[in-house]
């Protein structure tokens, strides 16, 4: 079995992530997703405090990755952060990692044999 390695960028969030740096941010990252099913990691450990504007570049962020077919994983989110994100519901929407190495490790993918037991799609029953 061989496993699919992608290469992954991971983009570090500056501290603050309103105004002229978030735009700044914004369009260093539309950059970096030119390419085919880019996997992005967004490392947030200087992010502190995350207020409006932060969760309006992380939801353009993730906007932009989805119409560009690319993956964007948040990492290293502090419990600060973390909690706002939970009260506006942002969380549920990005996949989140304690470290940059685990949110980078989870672009492995494994390939899938459709021959073997080992798949069985949702809702469908095999015959034994």
């Amino acid at each position: 079995m061989t496993v699919q390695v992608c290469a992954v960028s991971v983009k570090q969030l500056p501290e603050g992530l309103s105004g002229k740096q978030g735009r700044i941010f914004f369009s260093e990252l539309f950059l970096s997703m030119n390419t085919d099913r880019a996997s992005i990691v967004l490392d947030c450990s200087s992010v502190r405090q995350m207020d409006t504007a932060a969760i309006y570049l992380l939801l353009c962020c993730l906007e932009e990755a989805m119409k560009c077919d690319c993956d964007i994983k948040l990492a290293a989110i502090s419990s600060e952060a973390r909690a706002i994100l939970e009260f506006a519901g942002v969380n549920r929407l990005f996949e989140s990692f304690c470290t940059n190495a685990e949110a980078v490790s989870s672009f492995r993918r494994l390939p899938v044999d459709l021959t073997s037991n080992a798949y069985v799609p949702f809702g469908s029953h095999r015959a034994p």
